[in-house]
């Protein structure tokens, strides 16, 4: 049975449940010398990875359920694997970035009110997200339904538009999946159970993996059959941590359905505005990196071959969102508790290791490059496209794996808001017309397209790195103590009474 307020990291020396305490009654002392710093550094690694670990799992699980399908889909056919790429990565992704957002007021909600004691405010929160979440997945619904003319009208073949279309349609349930799963993950999270969230994405991905196999190629059902087992993934997986929150699992936190979660709606929504945009203009950016390719000549080879890379990079960047969720938390944590050369400490923890996860993904591709294209795609044109990408997927790999975590700081300590006009001006207003230049003006191709869009990110990545290593933490520490105070839930609760 996993802790609740015994955990080390959730418990103050008053014996009060404390979201933003971290066992220190303390900050750390000032690091003087070389000693000092790598003691600190262990330390402080050991609390990011006690929340990192289970939440990479979680995350690369996740996100492995709609790669395997994408990666079956090679082998049933080019269009195929085109159809599943653009509605995985542009439709999907497109909601996903927006489900995400959303959702993103319980990582501040949930973890003040087991903070402030109000427990019982946990279940509420729950369910007020998830109202807020159907309502948009029924807005959105209308961009599954419509994908075919939608994606014909900013310019996709007819044959890769049709297909992706029909995949679109099959796909609706799991867009009502991601309404229920995330705010799930959040009112998990904030009680510190994250295995249990582990454990059902590993059984959901072994299970996922084999009936994929069996529906899409043994028995030949091809697209139909991805969508079919890729629906009852996400539906397992929501479902099952339902049973488990429902089973009485976490005590006062869900005490069952309650009329509150009606009210306070457009409050929850417009907490949750700056980081909706944030990591939407995220998630878009390398969607619109599939979409460009799709304008190419011969866009069916470039797609699948982009589609492949952005899908390994997917996968390193699951691994970053894990470094993402713990870097939030112990930055948050850290400046609640007025600890700022904790946060300041935390936030070079997680740059380093981000870094060094980056590099070890780059060097491992480096060392498959002649053999990993196979593993996507049967067709020889589509394999060696991929390769001569691989340079610029290594690269990615580094800089997507920095990225993330640094967005994670942001999060942490509420800069949602400059980060997003941080992530226009780098992404969109420099980083995609230099891709398009370079793809279509300087005829480079898909390879310019990438260079262009990478770019971007990595001077966005150095602005972060800018911006974190000039920050004044003892003022963000204050105002921290302010935010809190703010949104207590304390304060909501007698409000409301």
């Amino acid at each position: 049975m996993e802790s609740n307020a015994e955990s080390p990291l959730l418990t103050s020396k008053d014996g009060q449940q404390n979201a933003h305490f971290t066992g220190d009654v303390e900050d750390i002392p000032p690091i003087n010398g070389i000693n000092d710093f790598f003691v600190q550094f262990g330390v402080e690694s050991k609390k990011l990875w006690y929340l990192a670990g289970p939440a990479i799992f979680t995350t690369v699980c996740q996100y492995s359920l709609g790669a395997v399908t994408q990666t079956f889909a090679g082998h049933v056919g080019t269009l195929d694997l085109a159809a599943v790429s653009i509605e995985n990565s542009v439709i999907a992704g497109f909601s996903l970035g927006i489900m995400v957002g959303m959702g993103s007021a319980l990582e501040t909600l949930c973890g003040q009110a087991f903070g402030a004691g109000q427990v019982d405010m946990l279940g509420i929160y729950m369910q007020r997200s998830w109202v807020i979440l159907f309502v948009t997945g029924l807005i959105m619904m209308f961009l599954y339904i419509f994908a075919t003319p939608l994606l014909l009208l900013i310019g996709q073949t007819e044959d890769i538009s049709h297909a992706a279309g029909k995949m679109a349609l099959w796909m609706i349930p799991q867009l009502f999946a991601y309404a229920f799963n995330y705010p799930i993950a959040k009112f998990l999270q904030a009680q510190s159970k994250i295995m249990v969230m582990a454990y059902i994405s590993a059984v959901a991905l072994v299970l996922h993996t084999f009936f994929s196999w069996l529906l899409m190629l043994k028995l030949g059902w091809g697209l139909w059959g991805g969508a079919i087992v890729l629906n009852l993934s996400w539906w397992f997986m929501v479902i099952a941590q339902m049973i488990y929150i429902f089973s009485g699992t976490c005590g006062r936190a869900w005490s069952g359905f309650s009329w509150d979660a009606f009210s306070n709606l457009w409050a929850f929504v417009k907490l949750s505005f700056a980081s909706a945009i944030m990591l939407c203009l995220e998630t878009w950016y390398f969607m619109a990196l599939v979409l460009f390719a799709g304008y190419l000549k011969n866009a069916e080879i470039a797609v699948d071959a982009l589609s492949i890379c952005t899908n390994i990079v997917g996968w390193a960047v699951m691994v970053a969102l894990g470094f993402n969720a713990a870097i939030s938390v112990r930055v948050s944590n850290e400046l609640g508790a007025a600890h700022p050369r904790a946060a300041k400490l935390s936030v070079m923890v997680v740059v380093f290791s981000a870094f060094f996860i980056g590099v070890l993904l780059a060097i491992i591709l480096a060392i498959f490059r002649h053999q990993y294209p196979a593993l996507f795609s049967d067709n020889l044109q589509v394999q060696e496209a991929v390769y001569v990408l691989t340079p610029l997927l290594g690269a990615c790999l580094i800089i997507n794996n920095i990225q993330p975590a640094l967005s994670g700081v942001a999060i942490g300590a509420g800069w949602q808001a400059v980060i997003a006009y941080i992530n226009i001006a780098c992404y969109y207003i420099f980083g995609v017309p230099l891709g398009l230049s370079l793809g279509f003006v300087a005829n480079w191709g898909v390879k310019g397209i990438w260079v262009g869009m990478l770019t971007g990110t990595v001077v966005q990545t150095l602005i972060l790195i800018w911006i974190c290593y000039g920050t004044n933490w003892e003022k963000e520490a204050f105002l921290a103590e302010r935010r809190i105070k703010k949104w207590s839930g304390q304060k909501e609760v007698e409000g409301e009474q």
